[in-house]
């Protein structure tokens, strides 16, 4: 069984050659291909770069994942895009699994810190999230909002430009974080922020759960889960919905936050933990390779 994630652990998805040498290497029934797309289908995804993605699907890609004995969504959201690509291929619905952390996060130890952590880059919406955060910086002078990643084709300078005009005062851009000094930004945070346009899972969000931080997401990204969970909140794309959210949030004690905090670490522990993802997977390959009966996470419709 063959199951690309792309050229490395930071780039998943498609619109890549490995995902095409896969492909190629699974032709002739010399292998299972297993695809999953990583968001790249979403109608926001293909929009970007577009030209060069019809040219490279034509060429290179349709005719590689055709070949895919399954694929693997992540989300509702992402079984819809695949299914709309137009593959009758069974799919596998499973998310992403997550390391939880030893909980190190108590009330007294919050600071009052609004964290955005991913790459920089326009389908991140992180100008929706300084507009929004410029119609709350008066009102929350105990607050600041730290963007923290990568940058991504220049995007850096956007939103630095754009916060320069907004007269934002506690923005800080401080890069891109890994390992233990990623984990400490999500413990210190009292509030993680995903706007982004589209996702196809939200790896931050996760993460951020895992260490005990509750979210708010944009409804770019399949986190609904979060309102029923006591987690966070799972609202409405733009500026003023964003903008009412984050004034409730930064409005509640910390303890109250951290309250939300300590419930989505718990959904990630029961749902989300790798122990549960890892023993759904094996019986998906098992039953790809041994015709078993299909797990309860694979469709086939």
């Amino acid at each position: 069984i063959v199951h690309p994630y792309g050229a490395s652990p930071r780039w998943h998805g498609l619109w890549m050659m490995p995902n095409v040498y896969a492909g190629q290497a699974c032709k002739g029934g010399r292998g299972l291909l297993v695809v999953s797309p990583r968001g790249t289908l979403s109608p926001v995804a293909l929009k970007i770069n577009a030209r060069q993605k019809a040219i490279f699907w034509r060429a290179l890609q349709a005719p590689a994942i055709r070949r895919a004995a399954c694929f693997h969504a992540t989300a509702e959201s992402e079984y819809a895009d695949i299914r709309r690509a137009g593959f009758r291929q069974p799919i596998c619905v499973l998310p992403n699994g997550v390391d939880v952390p030893a909980y190190e996060k108590s009330p007294e130890d919050l600071r009052r810190t609004v964290l955005f952590l991913g790459r920089i880059h326009p389908i991140k919406g992180l100008d929706t999230l300084l507009r929004a955060w410029s119609q709350l910086e008066p009102a929350f002078p105990a607050w600041k909002l730290q963007i923290a990643g990568p940058d991504s084709r220049g995007h850096l300078e956007t939103l630095q430009a754009l916060s320069s005009r907004l007269g934002l005062q506690r923005v800080a851009f401080s890069g891109p974080v890994f390992g233990d000094h990623k984990l400490r930004a999500y413990r210190e945070a009292s509030l993680f922020v995903l706007p982004s346009h589209s996702e196809n899972f939200g790896m931050a969000v996760a993460e951020a759960l895992a260490a005990g931080t509750p979210a708010v997401v944009l409804k770019g990204a399949p986190w609904e889960g979060l309102n029923a969970r006591g987690a966070g909140w799972w609202i409405d794309a733009g500026v003023d919905p964003l903008a009412a959210c984050l004034t409730e949030a930064l409005a509640m004690s910390s303890a109250a936050l951290a309250g939300m905090g300590r419930a989505g670490r718990e959904w990630m522990v029961r749902d989300f933990s790798w122990q549960s993802i890892a023993h759904q997977w094996a019986a998906v390959y098992r039953w790809l390779g041994e015709g078993s009966q299909a797990p309860r996470c694979v469709r086939t419709a």
